[in-house]
């Protein structure tokens, strides 16, 4: 993980996150871009600082936002218990959503770190629809995190999914992540009502997945629960997981085995790290 990306809005999630990504820069020698976005009404007409407004009024009023956060982003950066990491800061003016994923193809991003559910600071953006979204349509791998979490307890990471027509670009991506946290991954199908397999075919499927991909250190279970999104959770819950894998459509934003947008809801609803990359149509 060369270039992690991490929004930052001063709130308390957003800390979270700088947190979690500092322990990954330091285990994979990576560099941390903290990133703000000023929004504004008018902040269409802006791409940079250097795009001027007509009104003199509005140049006061970004000039002086712009100072503010400046500041603001180097007292974070300053902070002792950043002292060792590579953080470098960059403020953009526009739509949050927009400028992020626009980032993370400019600044050639291999990994986003978010922070969920975030209610305060100057943006005040990292609440639940942001984040789908987020998830939704990054071209890099995202790690979302609600909580302070720390990266040596990491030993267990869920990995749902319903096992058909597997994608390897996205396996790759959850090996990595696998050999990165020196995780057991724990493999699972949920198992519904509206979508019930057999045992023995899910347990076969499962057993030919870990066999075409060569996955060590895993074990594979079913779990039957009502609906997805529900069951991975609560299956994570149960093996005391602590992280959750899942791939996510950028067409549909929906989780690889699911009809609707679980990976988003799983996104929202998990106390533990989140991580989520695309399938690859």
């Amino acid at each position: 993980m060369k270039q992690i990306l991490v929004p930052y809005d001063f709130s308390k999630v957003a800390e979270h996150a700088l947190d979690f990504a500092c322990q990954i820069a330091d285990k994979s020698e990576g560099n941390i871009l903290l990133l703000n976005v000023i929004e504004h009404p008018t902040a269409d007409s802006f791409k940079t600082m250097g795009i001027q407004s007509e009104d003199p009024m509005e140049q006061l009023y970004i000039k002086k936002m712009y100072e503010r956060v400046q500041e603001k982003l180097a007292q974070v950066v300053s902070n002792a218990k950043y002292s060792d990491d590579k953080i470098a800061t960059k403020i953009q003016l526009g739509n949050a959503f927009n400028t992020i994923i626009d980032q993370i193809t400019e600044e050639n991003v291999d990994l986003l770190i978010v922070g969920t559910e975030g209610a305060e600071g100057l943006n005040e953006f990292f609440v639940g629809s942001n984040t789908e979204k987020i998830v939704r349509k990054a071209q890099c791998p995202v790690i979302s995190v609600s909580e302070k979490v720390d990266l040596e307890p990491i030993e267990k990471i869920v990995f749902a999914s319903d096992f058909i027509n597997t994608d390897d670009f996205l396996i790759e991506k959850v090996k990595s992540l696998q050999a990165m946290m020196d995780a057991q991954l724990k493999i699972v199908k949920i198992n519904t009502p509206a979508s019930f397999t057999s045992t023995r075919h899910d347990l076969k499927q499962m057993q030919e997945f870990v066999e075409k991909y060569g996955i060590e250190n895993c074990t594979t279970e079913i779990y039957n629960y009502k609906n997805e999104e529900d069951g991975i959770i609560y299956y994570a819950e149960d093996v005391e997981a602590d992280m959750i894998a899942l791939g996510t459509h950028q067409r549909k934003g929906v989780g690889h085995f699911l009809a609707g947008s679980i990976a988003e809801d799983v996104v929202n609803h998990a106390t533990i790290p989140v991580w989520t990359a695309h399938i690859k149509d």
